[in-house]
């Protein structure tokens, strides 16, 4: 990676609209889950992230399973947009699937119960961060991403399909590809309402 830290937040956007064809090999792909998973902080350094990268046929297996599940929902409602939807997700390389493992979750507020109502946030918070570093470092090797969250709707389907642990609890899917559509400038609200410095 030759970018910076912060170039490389600077430029993690959302991008809903990509394609599959990318310049960065499988290898790198698994080498950047790899290396979030390995590396961001955990509450009391038990690690509950898990996750899970969807390519090719896997990957477009979940789109359709998404897409199934809400044609049911809505029943006879317009569908285009939601579909038009489902198909730029599609359209894209890949999905990554950040899950949290509820036994790891357990076994600390259980080990620790002065603090077991704090580890759900905690965990939250660790999903999070993993979030953001798989998000950076996709962008950064020029592939756009978005976060969405189409779980619980799908958690079943996808533990089927995939054979996830039952103890697993889907958080996000970050579908990925080569980014294919302008971003509008990004405005921010005023820095001085959101810190402060005494």
């Amino acid at each position: 990676m030759t970018k910076s830290f912060y170039q490389a937040l600077e430029e993690r956007r959302s991008h809903r609209v990509v394609n599959n064809e990318i310049q960065v090999s499988e290898e790198r792909l698994q080498e950047i889950v790899e290396f979030a998973v390995k590396h961001i902080p955990s509450a009391f350094d038990l690690p509950s992230a898990r996750l899970v990268m969807l390519t090719g046929e896997s990957h477009n297996r979940l789109w359709d399973i998404t897409t199934n599940t809400l044609k049911q929902i809505l029943g006879d409602r317009d569908f285009e947009p939601t579909q038009s939807r489902m198909d730029a997700f599609k359209a894209g390389y890949g999905t990554v699937l950040f899950f949290e493992d509820e036994t790891t979750v357990t076994s600390l507020q259980e080990k620790f119960p002065s603090y077991a109502e704090n580890f759900l946030n905690w965990s939250q918070q660790s999903s999070g961060m993993h979030q953001l570093v798989v998000w950076s470092a996709l962008s950064a090797e020029g592939l756009g991403a978005s976060l969405q969250h189409y779980n619980p709707l799908i958690d079943d389907q996808v533990k089927t399909e995939w054979d996830i642990p039952a103890s697993w609890k889907l958080i996000a899917q970050m579908p990925f590809g080569n980014p294919t559509a302008e971003l509008a400038e990004k405005t921010f609200q005023p820095i001085e309402e959101r810190v402060k410095f005494y």
